[in-house]
């Protein structure tokens, strides 16, 4: 099942599936508590232990989400319990660096396959590493890569893919909100957490409707931190990422397009998706026209949530990809088949792109192709 068909397609609640993972939990923080356990109600999820290191954190949890067990270290947590797939929503390390490698690491030597939030790693040799854990165990890791299956985001990755009909994308365009820090800073894991953070929204749209960056150069401005990357890809197609630092907090964040040929798609504030196809603005040509609607068959295709019925499209868990992501994620494992998008080798590539934020502004860097 590819995430644009889930979207499409009827949900399924989690008591309607014959087949469910057993699964468990290491992470009780609150963006798990909004975001991520609440969407075990729509995936084929036996949810049956959570680990944290804040035992009453994990008890509490336990109760909340109707889990039999709770443990205060994934460690014990992956030697008692049998497991299917493991979840794992953490935090930075004293280094600065994400809890992920280390994590989904042992649960992969534990037998389990592994769904960790984004960021999933701090540097090339972290990401290298869950690869070799991956050959070597059979297991996969998939990556919260949210953006990759937003219902916007899905819609626009199967127009651009009718290549008879949209023509081969050409050009892209991403802009989002983000700061980056002043040169001497960037090999300071603390400093860049931000951007670390941050940085896997934008560039993972990027990969999934694109494939893998394999030039960039960029430019800075040291007001606001903000930045402007120009992309080459191995198609020949041409890219912007425009970091944007210093707008209104009341700004919509962020916007995409892609342009095909003589097509382009739109994507704005995430939600709102419009489709111009090829065709003409009105009848009669440059100096002619006397009306700016065009015929039926070439105007522009917009949808847009409504927010008024108790829909599960209209909810933040589906808008944002969240209920997506688990889901796609728990049907692979239960099909044995690694991720075709939002796996390690999609986190390789962007991490490679991370790490050309290091090298100086204006400078274009030849992105490695993954190992």
């Amino acid at each position: 099942m590819t995430a644009s068909a889930w979207h499409y397609g009827r949900v399924t609640y989690t008591f309607e599936y014959e087949r469910r993972l057993r699964a468990g939990f290491v992470g009780c923080g609150s963006h798990s508590w909004r975001n991520v356990y609440p969407t075990f109600q729509y995936a084929p999820v036996d949810l049956v232990a959570v680990a944290d290191l804040n035992e009453a954190r994990a008890r509490a949890y336990a109760k909340q989400f109707g889990v039999p067990a709770h443990y205060a270290s994934h460690s014990e947590m992956l030697e008692r319990e049998r497991l299917d797939a493991v979840f794992v929503v953490t935090n930075y390390d004293e280094r600065g660096h994400p809890r992920y490698p280390h994590i989904a690491i042992d649960a992969m030597r534990a037998g389990a396959h592994v769904w960790i939030e984004k960021p999933p790693a701090a540097t090339v040799q972290e990401v290298q590493e869950m690869l070799t854990a991956e050959r070597e165990t059979g297991r996969f890791v998939q990556v919260g890569y949210k953006k990759m299956f937003f219902t916007a985001i899905a819609k626009a990755k199967e127009i651009i893919s009718r290549t008879e009909e949209f023509g081969e994308p050409a050009q892209i365009y991403v802009r989002y909100p983000q700061t980056l820090p002043p040169p001497e800073q960037r090999r300071d894991a603390h400093r860049m957490r931000s951007f670390l953070d941050h940085f896997f929204h934008p560039a993972s749209i990027v990969q999934r409707l694109m494939g893998p960056v394999k030039t960039v150069s960029y430019q800075w401005e040291p007001q606001n931190g903000g930045s402007i990357s120009t992309l080459g890809f191995a198609n020949g197609a041409i890219g912007v990422m425009h970091l944007v630092a210093g707008q209104a907090g009341t700004s919509p964040l962020e916007r995409l397009e892609v342009i095909g040929r003589g097509c382009n798609v739109v994507v704005e504030n995430g939600a709102k998706l419009t489709y111009y196809r090829r065709g003409t603005r009105g009848p009669g040509g440059y100096g002619r026209a006397a009306s700016y609607i065009g015929p039926d068959e070439h105007a522009p295709l917009v949808w847009e949530p409504e927010f008024s019925l108790g829909q599960l499209y209209n909810k933040n868990l589906f808008l944002l990809g969240y209920a997506p992501e688990v889901s796609y994620f728990s049907e692979r494992v239960l099909a044995g088949e690694r991720p075709a998008y939002a796996n390690l080798d999609d986190t390789l590539a962007m991490m490679r792109w991370y790490e050309a934020y290091q090298r100086p502004a204006g400078e274009v860097v030849e992105i490695a192709e993954p190992a």
